[in-house]
């Protein structure tokens, strides 16, 4: 259904959703190249934050490209086949933000609480097996979700009150019949990839902040504060509003306000993390300035050797 059928707010939408879908883009592509090509930044943290940003570009190309081309095409539909494509890795990309949030936290835990030990817990092995684990709950996450919205055979001419084929939604139009095992297996989820995630972290900051208060130094504190504070704040917004949306299905709730709360996590929370994790992180500051260093410094090679080149033409001429 989109948000509007009023034709003077269509290029108004269409202008707003492609600024904010480039901006995400942009950002968490550099967030990305920056890890990569800075040395300085090689550590878990930072493998885990490019994995953030890796998730979040799939999480907001899975509905926003979509809905621009409906906007400019002013026509919602979407046949079935792309319906559950879209469904299914909106889904993948979704837990793996999800699961990657939680797997941060347990590195700020590690790292905080015992510092003297986080090389040899956070291996790149165990890293690298925290973003496999992440990856294939996401993928059985999608399995599951798409195996109970094949259960509805009532697909024709369906209106779904959103901007994309939202799981909550698509479940929501199962027949009598199987609507209560939908509504078990959907809690039931979301236990698994809400709750307990969020268990997980609540309890990782209760440690932290447990640690951080007992460190001597106000500086020492503000910089752990200022490193976890990154992190929460987008765990608020993701969480909050990912799990009211999910949840509210089963509720009288308009569908305004759960488009709405559904662009807060789909696409708002995507093009904030990389200002909220680069504007208060001083590596990712000096990596940015090393990479505009190098970048500059190439460019004056390239135009001096321009020179030279030149010069050693017209010499021989």
């Amino acid at each position: 259904m989109g948000f509007s059928e009023d034709p003077e707010l269509q290029p108004f939408l269409f202008g707003l959703f492609l600024s904010m879908y480039l901006v995400t883009v942009l950002g968490n592509l550099l967030i990305i190249l920056l890890i990569i090509s800075d040395t300085h930044l090689h550590s878990p943290m930072y493998f885990f934050l490019c994995n953030l940003s890796l998730a979040d570009v799939g999480f907001t190309s899975t509905t926003v490209p979509k809905m621009i081309v409906d906007i400019h095409t002013r026509s919602t539909a979407i046949s079935y086949v792309g319906c559950l494509t879209q469904m299914s890795l909106f889904l993948i990309c979704g837990c793996m933000d999800d699961l990657i949030l939680t797997v941060m936290a347990y590195d700020r835990f590690v790292a905080i609480c015992h510092p003297l030990h986080y090389q040899v817990i956070m291996n790149p092995r165990r890293c690298g097996f925290l973003v496999l684990v992440s990856f294939v709950f996401s993928v059985l996450d999608s399995l599951l979700h798409s195996l109970m919205v094949l259960q509805v055979t009532c697909f024709k001419d369906v209106e779904i009150s959103s901007f994309f084929c939202d799981p909550s939604q698509l479940l929501s139009l199962a027949c009598s019949d199987c609507f209560f095992t939908n509504d078990i297996v959907r809690y039931l989820a979301g236990v698994i990839y809400g709750f307990l995630p969020i268990l997980g972290i609540l309890f990782s900051y209760y440690k932290i902040v447990s640690s951080i208060l007992r460190v001597p130094s106000p500086g020492g504190r503000y910089r752990a504060f200022s490193t976890c504070g990154s992190h929460l704040s987008v765990v608020c917004l993701f969480y909050g509003t990912g799990l009211g949306v999910y949840f509210s299905s089963a509720f009288s709730v308009s569908p305004g306000k759960g488009a709405l709360a559904s662009v807060v996590y789909t696409v708002v929370t995507p093009m904030l993390n990389p200002f909220i994790y680069s504007l208060r992180n001083r590596d990712i500051k000096r990596a940015l300035w090393r990479l505009l260093s190098k970048t500059g410094s190439s460019q004056s090679l390239c135009h001096v050797s321009g020179l030279l080149v030149g010069t050693a033409a017209k010499r021989s001429i």
